[in-house]
């Protein structure tokens, strides 16, 4: 019942953010605050970026001793995927800012930005709220068990306690219902208006960044440089040389 509850009232809030959305879509501090809730993605899913970094030092400690000292550690396979898993689940929220995503947008490209608008925000009442609801209540009642029971796991012998990381499920749902919040507001904006409204970015995708490169120096001289140094080194060049 409480579950239930739970879902009805994140359901009302998806509906008063549509209502607010088409109210006061257009005033500034209504993209102040879509900005603010873009930056808290970021920050976190930058934070949880790190986590690679010491799963990188985790496996490379494991596989020293289990293969030069013949002594396997017995938390390392329990480290390894919680790492991996905080780092997946807090990087939702900041992909979703960013429009990083991966869609097939074959078809969609071609859509004039209002309809576009229309089809995200059909899609997020359709599919990702549900989803994210279920994220939520599902993901809390399972880490309010581990907590309750102190759960350890039971993969290595001296499992790792394992309610603060499944306390990271019904987070990374929270912060993905807050950056869902704003892409809708951001349909509605589009919608009204036929244009994409401004987002936090701080990455170019590299086909966009590659055109732009093959535009201003020409396709040949492109391929000469890709073929030095590789993509990403052919656009920094070219930028460094544009400035």
């Amino acid at each position: 019942m409480s579950g239930s509850i739970v879902v009805a009232g994140l359901a009302g809030l998806v509906v008063a953010t549509i209502m607010a959305a088409i109210a006061f879509a257009d005033r500034p501090a209504t993209r102040a605050l879509l900005l603010t809730v873009d930056k808290l993605s970021t920050w976190v899913g930058k934070l949880g970026g790190w986590c690679i970094v010491l799963l990188t030092a985790v496996i490379s400690y494991d596989v020293t001793m289990r293969y030069v000292f013949r002594a396997p550690t017995t938390w390392a396979f329990d480290a390894s995927y919680m790492l991996y898993g905080a780092m997946f689940m807090l990087a939702g929220a900041y992909a979703l800012s960013r429009n990083g995503h991966v869609r097939g947008d074959f078809v969609y490209r071609g859509f004039k930005p209002s309809l576009q608008g229309k089809f995200d925000l059909t899609l997020y009442i359709l599919f990702f709220f549900p989803g994210i609801f279920a994220l939520m209540v599902q993901g809390y009642f399972f880490f309010e068990q581990s907590f309750l029971t102190n759960e350890h796991s039971s993969l290595s012998p001296n499992g790792p306690i394992l309610w603060p990381f499944k306390a990271i499920i019904p987070t990374a749902g929270l912060l993905l219902l807050l950056q869902g919040l704003v892409e809708v507001v951001r349909c509605v904006q589009c919608i009204k208006n036929n244009e994409w409204p401004q987002r936090l970015v701080d990455v170019e995708e590299l086909d966009v960044a590659l055109i732009a490169a093959a535009q201003s120096q020409g396709l040949d001289a492109l391929t000469a440089r890709v073929a030095q140094g590789g993509a990403q080194a052919a656009i920094v060049t070219t930028q460094g040389e544009t400035r």
